[in-house]
């Protein structure tokens, strides 16, 4: 854990917003010198607190115009089970999000397709084969309200 003062606050604000900024540009927006800036964002790498920047894509743009959130129950809780379930899920790029769940489900597989058909075929002949898969279900996203990749800071 790092201490975030006003400054780094509105540098990791910024940096959320528009990673392409360049350093005199993040500088002017966060009223700091650039050379002082550029040390806070090599600190706040260096702390991990900032990740690598990367460019986000238009889903639809792309033919990935359905999600699918989808909820899995493995056979079993074991290690030995749990451990290739979640390497699989690392290595399949159609699943976008996973989360280890607590109640009734187990997993919480964020799933994009090209369409309904798309994602039956993925659901049949990827997912439910998996042997640490003991059951599935599948929601559709009707629409998107909100979509971000920014943390409040």
């Amino acid at each position: 854990m790092i201490d975030l003062d006003a400054v780094d606050r509105r540098i990791l604000d910024q940096l959320q917003s528009d990673a392409t900024l360049s350093n005199a540009e993040l500088a002017d927006r966060v009223g700091s010198s650039a050379a002082s800036c550029w040390r806070r964002v090599k600190a706040l790498e260096a702390a991990g607190v900032l990740g690598p920047a990367v460019r986000l894509l238009n889903a639809v743009a792309i033919d990935r115009k359905v999600n699918v959130f989808c909820n899995i129950r493995v056979r079993s809780h074991a290690r030995e089970v749990r451990a290739p379930f979640e390497a699989f899920v690392r290595e399949r790029r159609e699943i976008i999000e996973c989360y280890s769940m607590s109640g009734d489900w187990d997993y919480l597989l964020r799933v994009v397709a090209a369409d309904v058909e798309d994602y039956e075929r993925f659901l049949m002949r990827v997912l439910l084969e998996h042997p640490a898969v003991g059951g599935a279900s599948s929601h559709f996203a009707l629409s998107l309200t909100k979509y971000t990749t920014a943390l409040p800071v």
